[in-house]
């Protein structure tokens, strides 16, 4: 389908008017903004560089029935291979900013911001939180709308609250409301952010002092056991499959015989088999391909139903 079926040349010069010309792209590869490198064009990306562009890009948007992707860091994504159809709003580092309140022991960080940024900042101020949070390649708004965790860490452990926009449901503008972590249902994975279609502004995080050695230190230990045990060097999008109750996805597809697996340029990481990595031109097809594979084996092998933990959009 041609964009214009979905974008017109007035939204377009709508989008150009609010966002700014340069922040407007048309038929955009996706695997530029993806961890796994993998994915066709955006209709139109939109890179808004404050709220207000963000806001105003998105009450066009849902005025105009214009279907809107929200995509960050692009680390849980594996975006189809013909793409994302109507507008990508992309909020990475033109939507990053980060401030330190130290003596309120807070970080407040834009929806772009990476973790690891905000992490860095606050460990610069003495601020101890983020640090198991550090090495996970989200940025805010992604960790918030997915309550992203690593070691023994979550983001709603840390989270104070979000400044979050709320489309309408009858093609007005939408509302711009701050909410608190606790009013977020934050769970294993999900927030009512995902649940919701809420889109993450901005957030701010309750840390607690410490010493700056004692962070950093901390976050070295947590690096450094990322780096021992998963695959950094290749294009992946994480652990491919949510930790089955009782289970480790990983050591289940390792039993089932399946290290190394390919479909196409898609593997299963010889380093971590919770991880499917990119060895070079895979598309997402593959990628598909080689997931049910091994759902169809654990499956088989164990009985046990692998979740994706990858989020799927766009066109296959």
């Amino acid at each position: 389908m041609h964009e214009h079926e979905y974008v017109s040349e007035e939204m377009l010069c709508v989008l150009a008017q609010v966002a700014g010309e340069d922040n407007v792209l048309m038929t955009e590869p996706m695997r530029e903004h993806t961890t796994f490198k993998i994915g066709g064009p955006a209709d139109v990306l939109v890179t808004p560089r404050t709220a207000d562009a963000l806001v105003r890009v998105l009450d066009t948007c849902y005025a105009g029935g214009v279907p809107v992707t929200i995509v960050g860091n692009g680390s849980d994504l594996l975006v189809g291979d013909r793409g994302i159809r109507g507008v990508v709003v992309l909020l990475r580092d033109n939507f990053a900013g980060i401030e330190v309140d130290a003596p309120h022991w807070r970080v407040t960080a834009e929806a772009g911001a990476l973790l690891r940024d905000v992490a860095l900042a606050a460990a610069d101020q003495g601020l101890s939180g983020m640090e198991p949070l550090w090495g996970i390649p989200a940025t805010v708004g992604g960790a918030c709308f997915m309550n992203a965790g690593a070691y023994d860490g979550t983001t709603g452990e840390v989270l104070e609250s979000v400044r979050v926009y709320v489309p309408s449901k009858h093609g007005n503008r939408g509302s711009v409301v701050t909410l608190e972590a606790r009013d977020l249902n934050l769970g294993y994975r999900k927030s009512r952010v995902h649940d919701d279609g809420l889109i993450v502004i901005s957030a701010t995080f309750k840390l607690s002092p410490a010493s700056e050695g004692m962070i950093r230190a901390a976050m070295d230990d947590y690096q450094r056991r990322r780096e021992e045990k998963q695959p950094l060097e290749m294009a992946s999008a994480g652990s491919t499959f949510k930790r089955p109750e009782g289970y480790f996805a990983g050591k289940l597809i390792m039993d089932a015989g399946l290290r190394g697996a390919r479909v196409g340029d898609a593997q299963v990481s010889e380093k971590h088999c919770g991880f499917v990595v990119n060895t070079g031109h895979a598309s997402a097809k593959d990628v598909l391909g080689l997931i049910e594979h091994v759902q169809d084996e654990v499956k088989s092998q164990f009985g046990v139903d692998l979740e994706p933990e990858v989020r799927m959009i766009g066109e296959f």
